[in-house]
């Protein structure tokens, strides 16, 4: 039914697992300390426009996280003015974590321990001067620091002051002109 719906694609993790998304759902940052900047509400246009070439004009019903963040800078890349060679360098990757791991790792319902440890990651990840940051498994991540089987009050609270986290480590992390697409899943 997911597969049928106008509005959803399938994602396709690195472990084979697919995860139906809306165009809504997807979660996209980039910032940078320069003049071609993007703002929140052009971000979340380029990705609507993306996820329609891929779902309509495309016909897709599933994409890997990868082609969608490579036709997603594609298109802002594209939007911008050119700069030098135009060559793909290092920089256009994408690095992974998984926020449940994470979770795990620091143990039920010690949210004192996860902060820490999320932003580590985060560290390490920019280390590796990507393009786009992505964190999946947050829902499981909450429900996890929760202690929580169902979505609750507190969950919601827990999943925005994480994203918000991500956020601020990353504006706070970044140094010099750097575009860096941030997605939280």
């Amino acid at each position: 039914m997911i597969t049928l719906a106008s509005d959803c694609l399938l994602f396709q993790t690195p472990s084979g697992e697919s995860v139906p998304y809306s165009a809504d759902m997807i979660a996209i940052e980039i910032g940078g300390d320069n003049p071609l900047h993007f703002d929140e509400e052009f971000v979340d246009q380029a990705t609507k426009a993306v996820f329609h070439y891929f779902k309509h004009d495309q016909a897709r019903t599933t994409v890997t996280m990868g082609e969608f963040a490579d036709a997603l800078e594609k298109v802002l890349h594209g939007l911008t003015p050119a700069s030098g060679t135009g060559a793909e360098t290092d920089a256009s990757r994408l690095v992974e974590t998984d926020l449940r791991r994470l979770a795990i790792a620091s143990g039920q319902g010690c949210e004192l321990f996860f902060f820490p440890l999320l932003r580590d990651e985060l560290r390490q990840q920019l280390q590796k001067s990507p393009r786009l940051v992505r964190f999946h498994g947050l829902r499981g991540c909450v429900k996890q620091l929760a202690g929580a089987n169902r979505w609750s009050l507190r969950c919601r609270n827990l999943h925005q002051q994480i994203v918000g986290y991500l956020r601020e480590c990353l504006s706070a992390e970044r140094r010099g002109p750097c575009e860096i697409a941030l997605l939280v899943e």
